[in-house]
């Protein structure tokens, strides 16, 4: 069936049931008109559909006219009469049956609509308070766990207002830069409140419009936070601060609000509670707490795992796998909480260089390790990223956690590992052959296998990765311009190999110490993810 046909026949079935076809909005849905009556209901409420044409999405549906007996808030119903009857998400639209699921979600929206009608659903308001508590975004940059009494940052671009509550405001100021931020005001104190209540929405008056609304609703969910924020408010007045941004920290999600003081607004006199505190009648404007701390960003989708905050890292070589593998490594939380991680290479980026690198043609004859490390702190302004355009032979790397060969060059992965013995953790991230394997070893103590004992057990015989010998394939023209062909995408499986590792170490799991993931899928693997020993044969391990 034609799209066309689809949307016919649904808008033919919605007609049976007393909609009328009125247009399309902007942006391409079908709006149809009607009434949605909930089950055992006589005359229902007046309604707009709107029908996506390719029916993967679910149809939106909005009363025209919110019944006037309905409190101030209630749940699934926004504003602007729009109504959540079903979570995105939870239910795959059958697109091959746009007819019956078209016709299901109406349904279903008038049995939510009728529970609304009822009265029914009203604990939904605590578990989706976030839905109804919108404001400016509060963006928090805070690496230790109490926000204590932190002044406040307000930045403003093209008008629009942001604030930032920071421990660092050097650090901060970097990351609302990268925003094309600029900082307007440092004279908003902050504070925090702790509750154990739930919020929900007043039923009765909602959303909160002045100081004397906020502290009335908290009043219903905890009067001892009621009585902190009010504290609070006055104490910014007596301060001669411009405003105070209260966040409330509550057992459900953490939100808050910020409160301006006019100077210039003479005391209401009109009623007893304004003559004895003219903050009531202050206005408030929410506020949206989002965390932008990098130890949460990191820590977000690992949320049961150690990230690399705090860790010293060094990264040797910032070719086609180190570009890949710093980034990785970046977004794990290295270079953040007080750690570094630093970026070695003396090379810079070619034209033959950019088909398979983290980096492109903006970078082309920059240094590899400083144009990485650039990149890098414009993907995270908050971490520390250090460059080092020299040879590594050279340079002073210092005190590390963990110092990770990606140069692929097996001589120097040789000489890091004399240079760097044990009890330094080292771990070499390779590609071998024409991208037909990818293998990464870590060393954590004296008896494990060193980059150059694998050496030798290759030579061998022993721990190859594929049973046949490695293709030799080379590409170019005259001595100086061959080289291993291979696309970007063994990079990537050589970097991801890496970070794998990495996460894993900074977790305490050192084994398999050699892992092995083949990428040709015509090659048969020799080797198995294992733990080898050190070599008798290697001049490293056995001096």
């Amino acid at each position: 069936m034609s799209s066309t046909a689809a949307v016919a026949d649904v808008i033919e079935a919605f007609k049976q049931r007393g909609f009328e076809f009125v247009g399309k909005t902007d942006d391409g849905w079908f709006r149809l008109h009607g009434r949605l009556i909930p089950p055992q209901a006589e005359k229902g409420c007046p309604c707009e559909v709107q029908l996506d044409p390719t029916f993967f999405d679910l149809p939106r549906i909005r009363l025209l006219e919110i019944p006037p007996e309905l409190p101030a808030a209630v749940p699934h119903l926004g504003a602007d009469g729009g109504l959540c009857y079903l979570a995105k998400g939870t239910v795959v639209l059958d697109i091959y049956d746009p007819v019956g699921q078209s016709l299901a979600c109406l349904q279903r929206a008038a049995v939510v609509f009728g529970q609304i009608m009822q009265g029914e659903m009203i604990e939904d308001l605590a578990e989706e308070f976030f839905a109804y508590w919108h404001g400016w975004h509060c963006f928090v940059d805070m690496q230790g766990e109490d926000l204590g009494r932190q002044n406040c940052i307000v930045a403003q671009a093209n008008g629009c207002p942001l604030w930032f509550i920071t421990d660092n405001e050097d650090r901060t100021t970097e990351k609302l830069k990268s925003l094309g931020y600029q900082v307007t005001d440092r004279t908003v104190l902050t504070y925090r409140v702790k509750t154990g209540a739930q919020p929900r929405p007043l039923t009765s008056h909602w959303p909160p419009e002045t100081v004397g609304d906020i502290l009335a609703w908290q009043s219903t969910l905890d009067p001892r936070c009621r009585r902190k924020i009010h504290e609070r408010i006055k104490e910014g007045e007596r301060k001669k601060a411009n405003g105070v941004l209260i966040v409330i920290e509550s057992p459900l999600m953490t939100y808050g609000f910020a409160v301006l003081y006019d100077r210039q607004r003479p005391v209401q006199k009109g009623k007893l509670v304004d003559r004895r505190d003219s903050s009531f009648g202050l206005k408030v404007m929410p506020i949206s707490v989002v965390r932008i701390d990098d130890r949460y960003l990191a820590q977000r989708n690992m949320p049961k795992s150690k990230t690399l905050a705090g860790k010293n890292i060094t990264v040797v070589g910032c070719g086609t796998i180190g570009g890949y593998l710093s980034d990785m490594l970046v977004k794990a939380g290295a270079g953040t909480c007080g750690g570094k991680l630093t970026l070695v290479d003396f090379d810079c980026l070619l034209p033959q260089n950019i088909g398979r690198h983290r980096l492109g043609f903006p970078d082309l004859l920059s240094n590899k390790a400083e144009a990485m490390a650039k990149e890098l702190k414009r993907l995270a302004p908050g971490a520390e990223i250090r460059a080092l355009p020299v040879d590594v032979r050279q340079a002073e790397l210092g005190e590390l956690d963990l110092l990770v060969d990606a140069t692929g060059e097996e001589s120097l992965g040789h000489w890091l590992c004399s240079h760097y013995p044990p009890p330094t953790p080292m771990l070499s991230v390779w590609i071998e052959g024409p991208g037909t394997a990818v293998r990464a070893l870590l060393r954590t103590n004296a008896s494990d296998a060193c980059y150059r004992c694998l050496w030798h057990s290759n030579r061998r015989g022993e721990l190859r990765s594929t049973i046949d010998p490695l293709p030799a394939i080379l590409a170019g023209h005259g001595c100086e311009g061959l080289y291993v062909p291979f696309p970007a995408s063994v990079s990537v499986h050589a970097a991801s190999l890496g970070a794998e590792m990495t996460l894993d170490w900074v977790n305490g799991v050192y084994s398999p110490a050699l892992r092995t993931r083949l990428i040709d899928s015509s090659q048969q693997l020799a080797t198995p993810d294992c733990d080898p020993l050190r070599d008798r044969e290697c001049p490293l391990c056995s001096s």
